[in-house]
C-alpha cells in the first residue's frame, strides 16, 4: 500500500521539525521537509500531500505575537491553496507554534481563513513551560485520537504562550459542538484549572480543539517528542507492550490518510 505523503512545513525559527518528521516516518509515512518559499514560489504544491504539518518553534522569532508572521504569510500567499487542501478532506495538524499559527490564520476552531476567533496568550506563570503532563483525551469526532477517547496520556510542553483564551460564546460553541480534544488534568485524572498541573491557565483546561470535520487538530504539547518509549523520563517502569503516547496520533492521522 502506498504510503501518505506528508508536508513538514519549515520557516524561520522552527526548530521541532526534525521529531516530527521522525515521529511520522515511523508511523507509517513519508515525510518530507518543505519550506514555505517553495510552496509560494510553486516549486511544491500542497495538492501533492495527504498531510499538512505545522511544527513546533518559534516561527519568525515570535515576531508580534507567536505564530502571527507565519499565520499572515499563509492567508496572505496560500490561502487558495489552503481552502483547496481543506476542501478535498485532507488532514492539518499544528503542534505548539503550529497550533499558534492555526488559530490565527482562523482555520482553528471554525475554518474561517482570515478570521480569528480564538487565541493563544502568555502563560500565566509568567514564563516559559517545559515538562511532562498528563491529558486526558476527550470524546470527540477528531481523527487523530480515534480509538484514544477517554484515556489518560503523558506528553511534554515547552512553551511561553500557550493560555487557550476566547469569547465565551466561541469556548461555549467549541464545548457543545465536541471539538476540544485534550485538557490538562491533575493527578487524579480531572480537567484542572489549577497550576503546575495546568502549565498556562488555558479556558476550561484546553490543551488541544478540532474544527468540525475533526480533520484540522491544534495542540500544545508535543506530540512527537513521545514515540519512543525512551524518550519518556520514566520509561524502564512503562510496560514492554506500551505504545508511546504520541505515536498513537501519527499513526490515527497515517491509518485515515491511506483510505483517502
Amino acid at each position: 500500500m502506498k504510503k501518505p505523503r506528508v508536508c513538514i512545513l519549515r520557516t524561520d525559527g522552527a526548530n521541532c521539525e526534525e521529531e516530527t518528521f521522525y515521529a511520522f516516518e515511523k508511523a507509517g509515512a513519508e515525510s518530507q521537509m518543505v519550506h514555505i518559499n517553495q510552496l509560494r514560489s510553486q516549486e511544491k504544491q500542497l495538492t501533492e500531500y495527504q498531510i499538512l504539518v505545522l511544527p513546533g518553534g518559534f516561527s519568525y522569532g515570535d515576531a508580534v505575537y507567536s505564530g502571527k508572521v507565519l499565520a499572515v504569510e499563509l492567508t496572505s500567499f496560500l490561502k487558495e491553496q489552503l481552502s483547496e487542501f481543506v476542501a478535498a478532506g485532507k488532514l492539518m495538524i499544528g503542534i505548539c507554534n503550529g497550533f499558534q499559527v492555526l488559530v490565527r490564520t482562523g482555520l482553528l476552531p471554525n475554518r474561517n481563513l482570515g478570521k480569528i476567533e480564538a487565541t493563544l496568550i502568555a502563560n500565566d506563570s509568567g514564563r516559559f513551560e517545559c515538562r511532562w503532563v498528563n491529558l486526558l483525551v476527550e470524546q470527540s469526532h477528531c481523527v487523530f485520537t480515534r480509538g484514544l477517547e477517554g484515556s489518560l496520556i503523558n506528553t511534554q510542553v515547552a512553551h511561553g504562550e500557550g493560555k487557550f483564551y476566547s469569547d465565551p460564546q466561541v469556548i461555549d460553541e467549541i464545548e457543545k459542538s465536541g471539538r476540544v480534544v485534550f485538557r490538562y488534568v491533575g493527578l487524579e485524572g480531572k480537567p484542572t484549572s489549577l497550576y503546575p498541573a495546568n502549565p498556562n491557565g488555558s479556558l476550561n483546561a484546553i490543551a488541544g480543539i478540532c474544527d468540525s470535520t475533526g480533520r484540522i487538530m491544534g495542540m500544545m504539547p508535543h506530540p512527537e517528542r513521545y514515540v519512543e518509549k525512551t524518550q519518556h523520563p520514566n520509561w524502564r517502569r512503562i510496560p514492554e507492550d506500551t505504545i508511546p503516547h504520541g505515536l498513537a496520533i501519527f499513526r490515527n492521522a497515517v491509518d485515515y490518510a491511506r483510505q483517502m
